[in-house]
């Protein structure tokens, strides 16, 4: 059994953290896809996990776990029983609390505890005795500012404009994004890597790829709609979606991985309250 609670981030640190959340799995060990995401940010209070990469890579699920950014579907694993909590780290709450190049953590999972220590499983404790997602996001925003040290360096005009080249059009063009940031196709490539862990046109891709997944997911045609017109044809559409989700747009629509479902509704929930490319997709 899966449950899968979302919670907006307050004003201050939307710009840094995408949404709060809280997992819980009971049951026999689990092996389910994630689609390509942000980099995340993971306390597991209860039990383990690991994660299967592309390119054959896995990596455990430390006690408090960074995921960096993903640029292919992940297959997550569980032991048995799991209760994590977490949230999405946004681009430019990566500069901020990592201070390193995003495209160096790619698909890749790491122990927190090279970057904070021992104290950020003093966190842990203090977050495993909460019993509900509210207390924990109270405990969390008051221990952030500790955390996302290099704020000072955050590049926030820059993803902004970003993110909102990504949501407004159904199929992103990099010319665009060269005109709103004033930037060289070369200094485009090299900040946008540094940030989003991979070049502008990749970024695209993903995105317009996991809009329409959102939307097969929740039961939405693409027949008569702008998602759809971004594809050059039905071919095209399966082979992208399912290079970033790991699913074709029938097991989608029949929800066939219920992390990919519940991951979809429960950030469809925040619409409004969160940027719409995170409810959106």
């Amino acid at each position: 059994m899966i449950t899968l609670e979302y919670e907006a981030a307050n004003e201050k640190l939307s710009p840094l953290i995408s949404s709060f959340y809280r997992f819980e799995y009971t049951g026999a060990p689990l092996s389910e896809l994630e689609r390509a995401d942000r980099a995340q940010f993971r306390f597991y209070l209860c039990g383990q996990g690991e994660y299967h990469f592309s390119k054959s890579r896995v990596d455990p699920g430390y006690p408090v776990t960074i995921v960096g950014p993903t640029t292919a579907p992940c297959l997550t694993k569980t032991m048995g029983d799991v209760l994590v909590f977490g949230w999405g780290i946004t681009p430019a709450g990566w500069a901020g609390l990592m201070g390193t190049r995003a495209e160096k953590k790619i698909d890749h999972a790491f122990d927190a505890r090279e970057i904070f220590g021992d104290w950020i499983m003093d966190l842990r404790k203090q977050l495993a005795k909460c019993g509900s997602l509210a207390e924990q996001v109270s405990l969390a925003e008051a221990a952030i500012s500790e955390m996302y040290v290099n704020i000072g360096n955050a590049p926030f005009e820059f993803t902004y404009h970003v993110d909102q080249w990504l949501s407004k059009s159904a199929d992103p063009q990099v010319d665009d994004l060269l005109m709103i940031t004033g930037l060289s196709i070369r200094q485009l490539e090299r900040t946008t890597k540094r940030y989003y862990g991979m070049p502008p046109k990749k970024l695209a891709r993903k995105y317009r790829a996991l809009r329409a997944a959102h939307a097969l997911a929740l039961g939405d045609s693409l027949d008569e709609n702008e998602l759809g017109s971004a594809f050059y044809d039905q071919s095209h559409l399966i082979r992208e979606i399912k290079q970033f989700t790991g699913l074709t747009p029938g097991q989608l629509r029949t929800g066939q991985s219920t992390l990919t479902r519940v991951t979809m509704e429960g950030r469809s929930s925040l619409a409004g309250k969160v940027n719409p490319l995170i409810s959106d997709s």
